[in-house]
């Protein structure tokens, strides 16, 4: 099968997990930016879909997206940024994540990945720069292993 099928897949596989899970998807407004995040269990991911996209699918890895769109042009159009950040639990272990950039047409994503143990809290807090402004984002997610 060939790579566009599967980033078809994985489109629609978040767009499914957004309108299903209105709750578990966020945005924050950070001055020209729409940023919307989710974090997921990596294992709502098929096995093709985490191979094509090089993400661990396992009970203890979780998945963090996040799109930026700017919020000065008509119709929000997707924004490439740079985010750097870290994953940190409520015990005070820190981890830095590192996010991949997946461009489907129009739209532009940023994957990072992180670990945790069952009913862990994570916090993360994420820079994210467009070159022109910089701004954190902060926000929590509890994981589950099933």
């Amino acid at each position: 099968m060939n790579n566009l099928f599967f980033k078809s897949v994985f489109t629609l596989l978040f767009v499914w997990l957004v309108s299903f899970q209105t709750v578990a998807e966020n945005m924050k407004k950070l001055g020209s930016m729409n940023v919307h995040y989710i974090a997921i269990d990596a294992t709502f991911l098929t096995p093709e879909v985490a191979k094509a996209y090089n993400i661990v699918r396992s009970r203890y890895n979780g998945l963090v997206n996040i799109s930026v769109m700017d919020n000065t042009i008509e119709g929000n159009p997707a924004k490439t940024v740079r985010i750097t950040g870290t994953a940190k639990n409520l015990a005070g272990q820190s981890k830095t994540l590192e996010f991949t950039e997946v461009k489907e047409g129009d739209a532009i994503y940023y994957l990072g990945q992180v670990s945790y143990r069952n009913d862990e809290t994570i916090n993360f807090d994420l820079t994210i720069t467009d070159g022109k402004e910089t701004h954190t984002l902060s926000f929590s997610q509890k994981f589950y292993v099933d």
